[in-house]
């Protein structure tokens, strides 16, 4: 039976997926050296919205919602929808059915982005409280 080139496709974005989770799993980003730093940080110093979220995952992974969480907030709440709605795209490409859609009107996806836009700002401000949004900064009280 010839597999279709759109299959193909999907079986290897499925194959990419299933490494990179593996990694993420096995291999430490914040020691192993295998992911990259973020170019935000590394260019500017200051912390991006996203700084801290493999770690996050990572920790996630290895049933560490603490860690997690003290390492970057905002993945940890985002990561259900990132989650849901992956798994939803993926069925609409194997099944032709998407899974319950949620639609969300405009000014919630504008809310959401000002969020993320403050939550950048505000881990970058050097002064309690805001200093516990930096990566790790729940961590060491």
């Amino acid at each position: 039976m010839p597999y279709s080139r759109k299959n193909l496709l999907l079986a290897g974005m499925v194959a990419v997926f299933a490494t990179s989770i593996a990694m993420l799993y096995f291999f430490d980003p914040a020691t192993s050296g295998l992911f990259p730093p973020c170019p935000v940080r590394y260019l500017t110093g200051w912390y991006c919205p996203g700084c801290g979220s493999l770690r996050a995952m990572h920790q996630l992974l290895q049933g560490n919602l603490r860690a997690a969480w003290a390492l970057n907030p905002l993945t940890v709440v985002l990561m259900p929808f990132l989650a849901y709605g992956t798994a939803s795209y993926v069925l609409f490409q194997i099944r032709g059915k998407y899974l319950p859609r949620l639609f969300l009107p405009a000014v919630w996806i504008r809310a959401l982005c000002a969020v993320i836009i403050l939550f950048g700002i505000a881990r970058n401000i050097p002064f309690h409280p805001f200093e516990l949004l930096a990566p790790g900064g729940m961590l060491h009280p």
